[in-house]
């Protein structure tokens, strides 16, 4: 199991701790998306007068609206990526085919060329 990182960051004008097995890097970039929501959030009227309560559910809305719209977005991928993958299979498995059918009909060129059949065909 790797180590735990520990790294201070600023959030909402606080200085905040966070630890976690991800990088710092990753750590500082949470930070950086909260502040970002707290930004935005910030410039909606009556944010000031909002209590503590309020403002923490609000960001926690707004955080969570993101998540599942992530979510959703990952799902519809994903599923492109099924029918994509299923598309190039159905694919291969026609190039098989067509090269299975192109290889007979070398081979019956070959077979007429060699005599073995008549101009009509018909094996003799």
């Amino acid at each position: 199991m790797s180590s735990k990182n520990s790294v201070q960051v600023l959030i909402g004008g606080k200085v905040t701790r966070l630890t976690g097995y991800e990088s710092e890097e990753y750590l500082e970039k949470v930070a950086s998306y909260l502040n970002h929501k707290l930004g935005e959030l910030s410039q909606l009227s009556g944010w000031r007068r909002m209590t503590a309560d309020t403002k923490s559910t609000l960001v926690s809305l707004n955080v969570a609206d993101d998540y599942f719209k992530a979510k959703q977005k990952a799902e519809e991928i994903e599923e492109e990526l099924q029918n994509k993958d299923r598309e190039i299979y159905d694919l291969k498995q026609e190039l098989v085919d067509l090269q299975v059918m192109l290889d007979d009909l070398k081979k019956s060129n070959q077979d007429t060329k060699n005599g073995q059949y008549d101009r009509n065909g018909h094996r003799r």
